[in-house]
C-alpha cells in the first residue's frame, strides 16, 4: 500500500510539473529569449482609430492574441501612458507628430508601421470655396504645434499664403508666413478637439479640422469640406511602441493584420475615401 501511495504521489508531482512546463511553452519569446505578452493594450483616438482596431480584434483573437483597446480624446495622454508602461502601443498620431514628441520629450518610441492617412480639411458655414473668402477673413486652426506646420502647408498649397522657403514646413508657425495676399487672420488659439464646435457654430470664416474629429462628429471630409489635403500627404498615422518592443511578435502581427486586404477594404468602405489606408 505504501509503495502504491508513493507511486501515486510521484505521478501527481510529475503531472504538475508537466502542466507547468506546458503553460510556459505557451508564452512567446522575442529577441534574447525575453517573454512577450499575447495581450496588447493599445491606446487609440476615439471614433476612428479604435473602430479600425475593433475590426482587427477578432482576427487576432483567433490566433491567441488579445487586443485591449483604450480610447482617448486627447493627443497628450496616449504617449505619456505608453512611456509609463500603461500601454503596449498607441494608434493616434502621424509620423511628424511622433517625431516631434520624441525630439521634444525624449520618448524612446519607434514607428511599428503606418496604417492610414486622414486628409485634413478646410470647412466653412459661410462660403462654398476658398475663392469666396473675403479680405481679412479669419481662419481658425489648431493650437497644437504638431498640427500647425501641416495646416499652413495646406493653406500655402491652396494659394492662400506663402511660407518662408528656408523653414522646415513640417514645423512652420504663423510667424513663418511671408506672404498673405488677402490679409487673412490665422487664429491658432484653439484646442483641436474644439474645432468641430467652432465650425458648427459658424465661428470665423473657415475652420481647419483633422479628419478624425470631423468623422467622429458625423462630418464627411470629402463632401463637407471646401478644400482638402492631397491623399499623397506624408502625415501617415502609425502604430507607436517603445523601442524595447519593436521586435514583439504580437505587435508585428497586429500591424500585419491592419495591413491586410480585409482591414484596408474596411477602411475604404467605412469612410468612403475620407480615410486612406496605407501599407508601409
Amino acid at each position: 500500500m505504501k509503495k502504491f501511495l508513493s507511486f501515486l504521489l510521484i505521478s501527481v508531482v510529475v503531472l504538475a510539473l508537466a502542466a507547468c512546463g506546458s503553460a510556459e511553452d505557451e508564452k512567446t519569446t522575442g529577441e534574447g529569449g525575453k517573454e512577450e505578452s499575447k495581450t496588447i493594450t493599445i491606446g487609440a483616438s476615439n471614433g476612428l482609430h479604435d473602430i479600425i482596431l475593433e475590426q482587427a480584434k477578432p482576427i487576432l483573437a483567433e490566433e491567441g492574441i488579445e487586443l485591449d483597446i483604450k480610447p482617448y480624446q486627447d493627443y497628450v495622454m496616449p504617449n505619456q501612458d505608453l512611456e509609463s508602461g500603461g500601454l503596449d502601443a498607441n494608434y493616434f498620431q502621424h509620423i511628424p507628430y511622433l517625431e516631434t514628441e520624441i525630439k521634444d520629450k525624449g520618448y524612446d518610441f519607434v514607428n511599428a508601421g503606418g496604417i492610414h492617412i486622414e486628409p485634413i480639411g478646410i470647412y466653412s458655414q459661410k462660403y462654398k470655396s476658398l475663392d469666396e473668402l473675403p479680405e481679412g477673413a479669419t481662419i481658425i486652426i489648431s493650437n497644437s504645434v504638431g498640427d500647425q506646420g501641416r495646416i499652413l502647408t495646406l493653406l500655402e498649397a491652396k494659394g492662400l499664403i506663402k511660407l518662408d522657403e528656408n523653414v522646415d514646413k513640417a514645423v512652420a508657425t504663423v510667424d513663418d508666413i511671408v506672404e498673405n495676399p488677402k490679409n487673412l487672420t490665422i487664429d491658432n488659439s484653439s484646442a483641436p478637439e474644439m474645432l468641430v464646435t467652432y465650425y458648427e457654430e459658424g465661428e470665423g470664416d473657415a475652420v481647419v479640422i483633422n479628419s478624425n474629429f470631423a468623422i467622429d462628429a458625423g462630418i464627411n471630409p470629402i463632401k463637407d469640406s471646401i478644400a482638402i489635403e492631397d491623399s499623397e500627404s506624408p502625415y501617415v498615422n502609425v502604430i507607436a511602441v517603445r523601442s524595447e518592443d519593436k521586435d514583439n511578435e504580437a505587435i508585428k502581427r497586429l500591424v500585419e493584420v491592419l495591413h491586410s486586404d480585409e482591414i484596408q477594404q474596411f477602411i475604404l468602405d467605412e469612410w468612403g475615401g475620407a480615410v486612406v489606408p496605407v501599407n508601409e
